[in-house]
């Protein structure tokens, strides 16, 4: 992912980067090891303020799943398929 973005950043919490996108703050985010309570409150507002959260093969997230993929919906495309490249 690094060489196809400006910059990546570990926040240390899955909830808060999740909580980052539909605030703005970041575009995207992508975790490839979650747990049920690290993704739930931050999956509910990436949804809710109208984006699009995924398993990082672009297939439908739902709560369980270890590994995610969300962004404003802007770049989920773009952000699916990089992804796919590693």
């Amino acid at each position: 992912m690094t060489p196809e973005c400006r910059t990546v950043r570990a926040v240390g919490s899955a909830a808060l980067g999740l909580a980052y996108v539909p605030s703005g703050a970041l575009e995207g985010y992508y975790h490839l090891s979650l747990q049920p309570w690290d993704v739930a409150a931050g999956a509910l507002l990436v949804l809710e303020a109208g984006g699009v959260i995924s398993s990082p093969s672009g297939e439908a997230w739902r709560l369980g799943h270890s590994r995610a993929v969300a962004s404003n919906g802007l770049l989920h495309t773009l952000l699916v398929k990089t992804l796919a490249l590693e």
